[in-house]
């Protein structure tokens, strides 16, 4: 049952790890999130927390059951995941009047 849940959320994060790297290499951001992001680079390590935290929780959470880490591994992951939308926040524009300059 729980392959059910870890397929969809490593895949998941497979596209987050590949929209982070392509963010951080070549600076290239999603069409639907363009407008909204200031430095490409700094969305791009968010994305790959995110993908990290996703894989961690995978790992951790469901897979590994008799681990002594499995108490705390959920609340790591949560830590890590926060911690990536917070550095993806900071990537984004802060405010303006939504025009972009090229």
């Amino acid at each position: 049952m729980t392959l059910y849940i870890a397929v969809p959320l490593v895949l998941l994060a497979l596209l987050y790890a590949a929209s982070g790297v392509a963010a951080v290499t070549r600076g290239w951001v999603p069409p639907m999130n363009r407008r909204h992001v200031r430095v490409p680079r700094i969305y791009g390590w968010g994305q790959l927390m995110v993908a990290f935290a996703l894989c961690w929780q995978t790992v951790f959470g469901l897979l590994i059951s008799d681990s002594g880490i499995r108490p705390s591994a959920p609340l790591i992951g949560s830590a890590i995941l926060v911690g990536g939308f917070i550095v993806m926040m900071v990537g984004q524009r802060a405010g303006g009047n939504g025009v972009v300059h090229d």
